[in-house]
């Protein structure tokens, strides 16, 4: 990340919004936005957007099955197996 680069103030966004855009789907780096020199949004590619929203959905869905584990909320995989046989063939 370089950060000289990837830091703009809004200013630079309004005045080069379509650069922005064209920027961040050409690296895949994200945009940070300031006003009055603080960060205040981050202007990013859809495709790295959607990575992120996939991986902490993955990410929660981990932390749920850990939860799950040791709270003694778990099935043998043998009887999984036979109840969802006895589901399809019965």
């Amino acid at each position: 990340m370089n950060l000289s680069q990837d830091i703009k103030p809004i200013s630079y966004l309004k005045a080069k919004t379509a650069d922005v855009i064209k920027s961040v789907n050409e690296n895949q780096r994200a945009i940070f936005i300031t006003q009055n020199g603080e960060a205040k949004a981050v202007v990013q590619d859809i495709r790295s957007f959607e990575n992120t929203q996939n991986s902490l959905t993955l990410l929660k869905l981990i932390i749920q099955s850990e939860n799950d584990i040791n709270e003694g909320h778990v099935m043998s995989q043998d009887k999984i197996f036979f109840d969802l046989e006895k589901k399809l063939f019965d």
